[in-house]
């Protein structure tokens, strides 16, 4: 990957701009202090070693914290009236380069902004940096749940739109750019910025798109009614009875929430756990509470040994925590450097596993229920930039979709969100060098992690 060669904010502007944001926001709430620009100029890229290989890749000039839809709005226009870029982040979790400011300037923390706004029969409606875990605990309150969340629910609803994609409740509903959200209250980049309301269709150029096309200051999202959860944890002496599981729990009615299983290697690093023996597979499920009876016939039949039953609100984040990238983190926790990961799709990843597993030696696969097939992160060593398209070539022999999480590209529905950002942002201020260059290689779009 080519890092672009791109100018710094203007000092001038930079000092102007800071002084009208602790007008509008308070001395506090913005600021030039270098360890909160640090921070702020990092985000979960270090889970790639591509990337970490790369940086620093920018480095924020000034930092707001608005706290409020209309602060954020009050932010993006004093930042376009004085020319200065900016890149809008909640907690930065799942993204890998995207929200990393790559030509300085103005970093908009929005996860000061984390009020729950309404709830009623189906929608709730949040500002961009309310957390999930208080939404889901919001609408439990109401007799309600959301249609997902991701893995982290301390990510913010801002974050996961605009840079995430799936997670617990992706089996039933997909992705989240999948009829997920119903409403957005967004911000273009106009020296009058003012928040602006799109709803269905108009809303999905601002999904999954970095903040390119607008800032996201507030979503209404779906919800559905509550269900009575059980989490299993079970284990297996042979991972190929815990992949197959996966696929079997799938076919469960209702759908459960989550399936996810590891083999032993990366079960190893995880968390100790009495419900997860090491040196052995790991299986964990978040099942409706009626197919329980029917879930503990196939695990047992298959093998299996069940080590936990929990039906607490608790146990469904648990079970979340160690799902699609966490095991590939902690695995990097105990061997920093030393892995990459893939996103990968597909019926190979349980019908062809061990051909997967020797596209690279020591390759080791974390699979998911997907929302139409199976889904994963396959970790490999390594060695060097050239690994990730060799691994990708190798899988589409096998007929394994894949996705390069190993770049910060715009890679969903890329031409109409191209022509949204010259309508919404014409001087191209919106978190600038997240367009691939033409020389770079295409490289499959985001769906592709989701078997589309």
């Amino acid at each position: 990957m080519t890092t672009q060669a791109l100018p710094t904010a203007d000092p001038d502007a930079v000092y102007a701009l800071a002084s009208e944001l602790r007008e509008l926001l308070g001395p506090r709430r913005a600021t030039i202090e270098i360890t909160a620009r640090e921070k702020a100029s990092i985000d979960g890229s270090p889970l790639s070693p591509v990337i970490a290989g790369q940086y620093p890749l920018g480095l924020a000039d000034l930092v707001a914290f608005p706290a409020s839809a209309d602060e954020i709005a009050g932010c993006v226009a004093a930042a376009v009236r004085h020319g200065v870029p900016i890149t809008t982040r909640g907690k930065g979790t799942g993204n890998y380069g995207q929200a990393i400011p790559m030509r300085g300037g103005l970093v908009l923390d929005t996860s000061k902004a984390g009020k729950v706004v309404s709830i009623e029969d189906g929608l709730l409606t949040a500002e961009a940096g309310c957390r999930m875990l208080t939404m889901e605990s919001a609408a439990r309150e109401a007799g309600q749940q959301l249609w997902l969340y991701p893995s982290t629910l301390q990510s913010t609803i801002g974050g996961f739109l605009g840079g995430g994609s799936g997670g617990t409740g992706t089996i039933k509903h997909g992705p989240n750019w999948d009829g997920f959200v119903a409403a957005l209250d967004v911000v273009h980049a106009e020296p009058d910025a003012h928040l602006i309301h799109v709803e269905g269709d108009a809303a999905t150029g601002y999904l999954h798109s970095y903040g390119v096309g607008g800032v996201i200051a507030r979503a209404t999202v779906r919800l559905e009614p509550l269900q009575d959860w059980t989490c299993l944890w079970a284990s297996f002496e042979d991972f190929h009875d815990a992949f197959a599981m996966v696929r079997a729990l799938r076919q469960l009615e209702p759908l459960p929430r989550l399936v996810s299983a590891d083999p032993p290697k990366l079960v190893g690093p995880m968390p100790e756990s009495a419900a997860m023996p090491k040196g052995r597979a790991s299986l964990r499920t978040i099942l409706d509470a009626s197919t329980v009876p029917a879930a503990r016939t196939l695990i047992e039949g298959a093998g299996g040994t069940i080590h936990e039953e929990r039906t607490d609100p608790a146990a469904p984040l648990a079970v979340s925590m160690l799902s699609y990238n966490h095991g590939v983190w902690w695995l990097l926790e105990s061997e920093p450097g030393q892995w990459f990961h893939i996103e990968v799709a597909g019926e190979a990843l349980i019908d062809r596993i061990d051909e997967v597993h020797q596209v690279l030696p020591g390759a080791v696969l974390h699979i998911e229920a997907g929302h139409t097939v199976p889904i994963g992160m396959l970790a490999c060593r390594y060695s060097g930039p050239d690994d990730v398209p060799t691994v990708m070539a190798r899988l589409a022999e096998l007929e394994v979709g894949t996705h390069d999480c190993h770049q910060w590209y715009v890679d969903r529905e890329v031409e109409h969100v191209r022509q949204l950002a010259l309508r919404t942002d014409p001087r191209g201020l919106l978190n600038p060098g997240k367009w691939k260059p033409e020389d770079e290689p295409d490289r499959p779009p985001a769906s592709a992690f989701y078997g589309s």
